[in-house]
C-alpha cells in the first residue's frame, strides 16, 4: 500500500494519522483511569454525541426559553453546568450559543423562520445525553426530529 509523508505523520489513503497518537489503540482499565471515557458493550470511548434536528419548533427566537431549556436539559443528563453564552441574530432572531460543560457541551443553532433548530449534545463520563434530547423535545414541542448518534473517541 503506497503511503506518503505529511508534516510528521505518515498517511496511508483512506486513513487519516495523528502523530501525537499511538499507532495502535491503548487499552485503558476504566477503574484505573480518571479521564471520564466510557466502557458500554466492552466498547471504551470518550462520550456519546447526538446531533439533534428539531423541525417545526417554537420558540427558536425567544433567548429565555433557549437557555433555560439548556439548563434544564444538563440538569435531567446528570451534566454539570460550567457557562452558557447565547448570541441573537437580527433581523430574523435566530439564536447560536452553547453550554459549556465539566462533561462537554450542548450547542445550538436556530432558524426560527423555518421552525429548525440544530442541537448538538456531546457528553462523556456518567452523563446520560439522551435524558437531554427529552427535555428539548419538550421545550420546544416539535413536529419531527431527527437524531444522529455518534460513539465520540472510540479506542
Amino acid at each position: 500500500m503506497a503511503q506518503r509523508k505529511l508534516g510528521l505523520a505518515t498517511v496511508s489513503p483512506g486513513r487519516a494519522v495523528n502523530p501525537r497518537m499511538p499507532a495502535k489503540p491503548i487499552a485503558i482499565q476504566p477503574q484505573e483511569s480518571a479521564d471520564h471515557f466510557i466502557v458500554r458493550d466492552g466498547v471504551t470511548f470518550a462520550g456519546s454525541h447526538l446531533i439533534i434536528d428539531l423541525w417545526e419548533a417554537e420558540g427558536l427566537d425567544d433567548k429565555d426559553r433557549i437557555e433555560q431549556a439548556m439548563k434544564d436539559a444538563v440538569e435531567a443528563a446528570g451534566a454539570t453546568l460550567l457557562h452558557i453564552h447565547l448570541h441573537t441574530f437580527t433581523p430574523n432572531g435566530g439564536i447560536s450559543g452553547v453550554a459549556v460543560l465539566a462533561e462537554s457541551h450542548i450547542s445550538v443553532h436556530t432558524w426560527p423562520e423555518r421552525g429548525y433548530a440544530a442541537f448538538d449534545v456531546f457528553m462523556c463520563g456518567d452523563a446520560e445525553p439522551r435524558k437531554a434530547l427529552k427535555v428539548l423535545e419538550q421545550a420546544f414541542t416539535p413536529k419531527r426530529v431527527v437524531l444522529g448518534i455518534h460513539k465520540r473517541g472510540v479506542l
